[in-house]
This record gives structure tokens, C-alpha cells and sequence, in this order.
């Protein structure tokens, strides 16, 4: 499993910081040359050979930037669809409060309903141009146009607030440099230890510097802050291991690949280093069973972590919730940090209990943002992909067995099912069910849900039906509430024969838990 860390160039002469940015600066322009002349199709192999002489750069940093142009393509292609997809779900909702505003179901609170029903509109011309754009992409086969340096830096370099030097700097603060075994963990960019000074540096090749009939590039030397934290843990990668010696008594070393990428962000240079650590945990195939005596359910929110202890018969042992609100208004380096202190703990609670496995949410984000910046916030997956992905990577290094299952009606089971039965919060409770589903439970419906399903929920639907006006019942909307609770109305009458999850999704519209008891919902 491959994971990346960070460090930080400290101070050295200027004369060796402006040589190190003539070389970031030289590679970015390699690199959007590079990825220019693959979108007009030309071979790899080819653009590699150009960029090495119009760059004067060596054959490693020229194959670097181009690898880094190809990726670049590859990931615009894979995203296009998720894009069309996002776009799509944002006319929906739009047309949806268009229709409900005109309709009268919704009023604008702050503004008048013409100048919230032209926003609106507005709004809606600009996502559909938008989708015609993107689908032009698609049935063209081709990728929409990338901004090296960032789309908001570009616009605020036209409307003049930066000015074209920093717009440069934005565009010329990367240097790339993949691991190689064979050339003692990198080529072009590496960490040595100085003995003598008790000191890790980093030694980066300049091409730029390399004078004709010198076989080598000269490099330039800098001091690298290693965090504590991961210290030990980069010694290991970057310190050779002793394999054998030869007959001769020539000791033959091995260097682990390490690929490193340096960032500039203002008058500091970051250096993130990438490679490969020992895991001794395993995922686990949705089909796979989990044999540990005693399984952990997590339930990953955008502030707190809640994790159950069950038995492997799916009982309830201890729960405990962590809280993270620190993920709702920090910054990206702050958010990475905090992501990683919180699995810290879970784990570290985990291993108390003796627990062989951990269950998650299999999270698939639909971007189904709305015009409110603080919700948009909130429903955005980047927290909670974080928030996994460092739950996951510590729990693959120390050996638990990590499912992913859907994540459909947790929260609505927990709730409705085990919350007042156990005690627990919402949250709690949700976690306890994604523990159980991993063990491949079911989760029957209890009769009380059922009884006030029949009872209440059905002659309400009923009720709401019958009083739609005529004028309601013609509207798209209206058709679209009609076929929604005749929909609902069914799923009540036929749950038998049909998958649970449709009854927990009425149960989900139409129900709500108040101070422990059932009350309706307003649909």
C-alpha cells in the first residue's frame, strides 16, 4: 500500500532556492508541453525525445513529465462522466425549485419571487450550457479544457487581482520524481543521511546547471524537517539494507523505491514523499465472511466517528462516539492531520477490545450541491473520504480485516430499531447496524413499524391523495407526487414479496422518532 509524507525544505542559500525555481519552473513548462502534444496524439516516446532537448532536461525528468501528462489525461476521462453526472443531478433540483416557487409551495425569504425566479433561471441556463459542453466532450472523446495553476487563479489573473508573476509562481511550483530501485531509491531527487551532521538531506539533480562534456548534473543540497511522528518510519525507507557481501567483501545494498514531489506554497518548499509500507491487514471482498470473535462497526460523519463492538452473532457489546469538529471549517493540511489523530484513537480503541475486523460504509458521493455554501460544505464526501481513508490505511497496517458494505438505511434502521432498544444515539446505532451487515445480517422490520405503518402512514398517503387539487394533480410536480405515494402505498401492501430496504424507505419518509415515541412526518 502506497502512502505519502511530508516534509519540509529548511533554509538554504538563495543561490541554490533560485536554482531549485528555475528547475520547478523549467519542469512545469515540460510538463504542459508534454500534455499539449499528447492531446494532439502524438507518441509518448516521441514527445519525451523533444522535451529532453527543447528542455535541456535529463531523459529521467523528461519521461517524469510526461508520465505526469498522461495521468493527468487519464484522470480528465475517467472524471468527465461524474462530472455529466453532477451537472445533471444540479438541473434536476433547479428545475425542481423553479416549478416549487411558481407553484407556491416555496417562498423566497430574502428577496422577491421575480428576482429569485430569474436568479434561478439564471442559474439553470448556465448548468445546461455547461452539460452541452461536457457532452460535446464526451461524444467527441475529447477532455475539457485543464488550467495549469488553478481555474480561480486564472479568473483572478484576467480581472487583475494577482499579478503575472504570481500567476507564474502558481504555474511553476512542482518538481516530479519518480523511485527507481536500481538507481538507490531515486535518480533525480534524493534523501541522503549525513553522518557527520546527524542530518537528513535532500540532494535534487539540476540538468539546467550541467556543463558540456560532464557526464552528471550537478546537484544541489538541502536540509528536510522529517515530523517526528514519521521519522523512524522514513529511516527505514530510505536507508539501504545489507542483502550480502561478495567474495571480495563488497557489501550489496537494497534501496526501497521512493518517488518524491516537491510543492512550493509561498517561500516554502514541501516535499512529499511517496512509497510502499508493510501491511499486514487485508480488505476484504463483499462475498468474503469475517471470522474474528469480535467485529467493530464504524459510522464515519462529517465531525464524529462512532464505533460499536458486536460479537460475531451480531450482539451488542460497547459503543463509543469521537469527535472530530475540527473537519467542518479547517483548512486541507489541518483536515489531514486531524483525519489522522482521530484514527489514531478509533484504532487504538479498537485493538483494546481485541477486534479482528472493522466494517465501513462503501461511500459513493453524488455531487448534488445546492446554492447554500455552508451546506455545500457539510454534504461534500472530501471530509468524510479523508476521514476513511485514514481509518483504512492504519488499519491495514495493523492487521485487521477492513469490509465496505452499503451504506442504504443505516441511519433509518439504527434509529427506528436499536437506538431505543440499546440506549444509543443515532449515529451509535448506525454504526451497530453496518457492524451487523458486514456479518451479512438481515434486518427484519419490527411489528410495532409495521402496525403503524398500516394504521397511520397508509390512511394518510390515502388522505393526501384524495385532497390534491385538480390543478396540483395536472402539474409535472404534482403527477411526480402522485406516482411517488402510490409508489409508497404499495411497497406498504406488498412488503412481503418485496427487498426490506423499500419499506425502510417509507418508514424513512414517513416516520420520525420524538423523546422515544413514533410520530408522522410531514410529507
Amino acid at each position: 500500500m502506497k502512502i505519502t509524507r511530508i516534509c519540509l525544505l529548511e533554509g538554504n542559500k538563495k543561490e541554490e532556492i533560485d536554482n531549485l525555481y528555475e528547475l520547478m519552473r523549467t519542469w512545469c513548462s515540460a510538463l504542459r508541453f508534454s500534455f499539449n502534444r499528447l492531446l494532439e496524439g502524438e507518441n509518448s516516446g516521441d514527445v519525451i525525445k523533444i522535451v529532453q532537448e527543447k528542455f535541456h532536461l535529463n531523459k529521467r525528468y523528461a519521461e517524469d513529465a510526461v508520465l505526469k501528462a498522461q495521468a493527468i489525461i487519464t484522470s480528465q476521462i475517467k472524471l468527465l462522466p461524474i462530472r455529466i453526472e453532477g451537472v445533471q443531478a444540479k438541473i434536476q433540483k433547479t428545475v425542481r425549485k423553479v416549478e416549487d416557487y411558481k407553484t407556491g409551495k416555496k417562498r423566497p425569504k430574502k428577496v422577491s419571487l421575480e428576482i429569485c425566479l430569474a436568479g434561478l433561471q439564471a442559474r439553470l441556463d448556465k448548468l445546461q450550457e455547461k452539460e452541452s459542453i461536457l457532452l460535446k466532450h464526451q461524444e467527441l472523446g475529447t477532455i475539457p479544457t485543464v488550467i495549469f495553476g488553478g481555474k480561480k487563479n486564472f479568473y483572478d489573473r484576467l480581472e487583475n487581482k494577482i499579478s503575472s508573476k504570481e500567476w507564474k509562481e502558481l504555474r511553476s511550483n512542482t518538481l516530479y520524481s519518480r523511485g527507481d530501485k536500481s538507481k538507490k531509491g531515486n535518480l533525480n531527487t534524493r534523501m541522503v543521511w549525513d553522518e557527520r551532521e546527524n542530518q537528513f538531506y535532500l540532494e535534487v539533480a539540476n540538468p539546467l546547471l550541467k556543463k558540456e562534456g560532464e557526464r552528471n548534473s550537478p546537484r544541489l543540497r538541502f536540509k528536510v524537517h522529517i515530523p517526528d511522528k514519521y521519522f523512524e518510519e522514513i529511516v527505514e525507507i530510505i536507508m539501504p539494507n545489507i542483502v550480502e557481501k561478495t567474495q571480495e567483501g563488497k557489501i550489496v545494498e537494497e534501496f526501497q523505491v521512493y518517488s518524491i514531489e516537491i510543492k512550493r506554497k509561498g517561500e516554502k518548499f514541501y516535499v512529499h514523499i511517496t512509497y510502499d509500507i508493510l501491511t499486514y491487514g487485508s480488505e476484504l471482498k463483499w462475498t468474503e465472511k469475517i471470522t474474528s470473535d469480535l467485529v467493530a462497526g464504524i459510522d464515519v460523519n462529517m465531525d464524529k466517528i462512532a464505533v460499536t463492538i458486536l460479537t460475531k452473532q451480531g450482539r451488542f457489546f460497547e459503543s463509543r462516539t469521537f469527535y472530530c469538529h475540527e473537519m467542518e471549517y479547517v483548512k486541507a493540511n489541518r483536515r489531514n492531520n486531524v483525519a489522522g489523530e482521530t484514527a489514531k484513537e478509533v484504532i487504538a480503541y479498537v485493538l483494546q477490545w481485541n477486534v479482528g475486523a472493522f466494517v465501513l460504509e462503501d461511500l459513493k458521493f453524488n455531487q448534488d450541491h445546492d446554492t447554500n455554501k455552508r451546506f455545500n460544505r457539510l454534504v461534500h464526501s472530501f471530509a468524510k473520504n479523508k476521514m476513511q481513508k485514514a481509518l483504512i490505511t492504519r488499519g491495514l497496517k495493523f492487521g485487521f480485516k477492513i469490509k465496505k458494505v452499503k451504506p442504504a438505511y443505516t441511519s433509518v434502521i439504527g434509529r427506528f430499531k436499536y437506538s431505543k432498544m440499546y440506549g444509543l444515539s443515532v449515529h451509535e446505532a448506525a454504526s451497530f447496524v453496518i457492524g451487523r451487515r458486514g456479518l451479512d445480517m438481515e434486518e427484519k422490520i419490527p411489528k410495532e413499524l409495521i402496525n403503524q405503518l398500516r394504521s397511520i402512514v397508509k390512511p394518510m398517503l390515502i388522505q393526501i391523495l384524495g385532497s390534491m387539487e385538480e390543478s396540483e394533480k395536472k402539474s409535472t410536480n404534482g403527477k411526480q407526487r402522485r406516482k411517488y405515494f402510490a409508489m409508497m402505498l404499495r411497497n406498504i401492501d406488498e412488503f412481503k414479496d418485496n427487498h426490506s430496504w423499500k419499506l425502510w424507505n417509507v418508514i424513512h419518509k414517513t416516520l420520525l422518532v420524538k423523546n422515544q415515541e413514533l410520530q408522522l412526518k410531514e410529507v
